[in-house]
């Protein structure tokens, strides 16, 4: 890919995001609709446990097991 082909693709791209940004309106997040019972907010603690945290983690146990079984299918081959 050539730079000026890299530089349209960025283009678009952020283009793109900034065009959904704007039309997207937070203005109507203040508003209540009727029979809202939100919860209580979650701290800074749970929301990067469960966002950033819990994520990494499954995806660590899942590529272990990936790699546990590649592992074992290749000594089977060997064998």
């Amino acid at each position: 890919m050539d730079k000026k082909n890299a530089l349209r693709a960025g283009a678009l791209a952020s283009g793109t995001t900034l065009m959904m940004l704007l039309m997207s309106s937070p203005a109507l997040a203040n508003m209540r609709d009727d029979g809202d019972d939100p919860g209580p907010g979650l701290s800074v603690i749970d929301t990067l446990g469960l966002f950033v945290a819990a994520p990494i983690v499954l995806f660590l146990v899942i590529a272990g097991l990936v790699m546990v079984g590649d592992k074992s299918r290749k000594q089977h081959k060997q064998g």
